[in-house]
């Protein structure tokens, strides 16, 4: 029987593909349609993909497939082929990353889960089978011409925070199942304006416009392809970008470079900084912003007493960790503090 899990530690495996030679795509994609079993279409997948040489994170579920993943340029035709050769896949839209070193995953994980975006949503009648029309770039700039437009970003606070579209309103919370329902009181009064909704890659924005549609909304459109594709289209058509900054990515990377704008600022000295980095304190890990200089100057900590556990011996951190159940860590600007979150409540696209 296949082996459908590596047997090799991060550390190494990473070291692995830094050693490579061939360079890789990063491309992410979704779909929401029916899977049956999810479980046997994951066994399949993984042993396809696998063989491919594709690393990344895929997330599969009865509503359908959420993936962010990288292949080697040689095998991203084979890719293609295998991913149109599946029932509910063929021709679905592959996002290529727009700024890419090929670096973005070092272990293929393919995961079952109840949902491939977890919503929140209990209500038996919601439906998306009706969703909000698909835009592309150059209709996306012809919307944002006029005022009475309504853009949402569906994104995570850390996410618009280093870019995000010109007049795009934020719904302040910490989790798409939160954002849903707050999006709809928000808009309450603008049921008849036209409601333009994007996120990263298209699966939140996409599953939010039909949410909005079920409770009375009107004219609802979604960002095709999201930021990502918004991008590359904004590139080849020699569009100017309504996007600006950068587009945060939840891989390695941590961001796409869009617009050369930088709309944040360092969450230890408040220079101007659009860098995502982990703390490297591995009892911390904390996700925020750090500049240059402060990077060097805490050793890319977040704080001096994690500077200090990160230049103890690895021995005696180990020590300091025991016990220590973290989450994952974010650092969240508006409320000005420090705030922990669980895995599973991360959404991404």
């Amino acid at each position: 029987m296949a082996v459908l899990h590596n047997r090799i530690s991060q550390a190494e495996l990473k070291k692995l593909l830094y050693a490579e030679t061939e360079k890789r795509t990063t491309i992410s994609f979704y779909q929401y349609f029916p899977i049956n079993e999810p479980k046997h279409f994951r066994d399949e997948m993984y042993k396809a993909l696998d063989e491919l040489k594709v690393f990344g994170r895929i997330y599969v579920a009865h509503e359908g497939i959420n993936a962010q993943i990288s292949v080697p340029e040689s095998n991203f035709e084979k890719l293609k082929n295998y991913m149109y050769s599946i029932n509910g896949l063929n021709g679905i839209r592959l996002n290529i990353a727009v700024d890419d070193d090929g670096k973005s995953f070092w272990v293929l994980k393919i995961k079952v889960r109840e949902k491939v975006v977890a919503d929140g949503i209990t209500d038996p009648s919601f439906s998306m089978e009706n969703k909000g029309k698909y835009v592309n770039a150059e209709q996306m700039n012809e919307l944002l011409k006029d005022d009475d437009t309504v853009v949402i970003d569906m994104r995570n606070h850390y996410e618009y925070e280093v870019g995000h579209f010109e007049r795009a309103i934020e719904i302040p919370s910490d989790t798409f199942r939160e954002q849903l329902p707050m999006a709809v009181s928000m808009m309450e009064d603008k049921k008849d304006k036209n409601i333009i909704m994007y996120c990263t890659g298209g699966i939140r924005c996409e599953k939010a416009s039909a949410y909005m549609l079920h409770n009375g909304f009107k004219n609802v459109f979604h960002l095709e392809g999201g930021v990502i594709n918004y991008a590359r289209e904004a590139k080849a058509k020699q569009l100017e970008s309504k996007f600006i900054g950068k587009n945060f990515v939840f891989d390695d990377r941590l961001g796409e470079r869009i617009t050369e704008d930088i709309i944040a600022k360092c969450h230890q000295c408040g220079k101007p900084a659009d860098t995502h980095t982990n703390c490297k304190n591995d009892g911390c890990h904390l996700l925020f912003i750090q500049c240059d200089e402060c990077a060097e100057k805490y050793d890319g900590c977040c704080s001096t007493a994690c500077q200090t556990v990160h230049n103890l011996p690895v021995e005696q951190q180990k020590e300091l960790r025991k016990g220590i159940d973290k989450g994952r860590m974010v650092f969240n600007k508006s409320k000005q503090r420090l705030r922990p979150r669980l895995n599973e409540d991360n959404n991404t696209d």
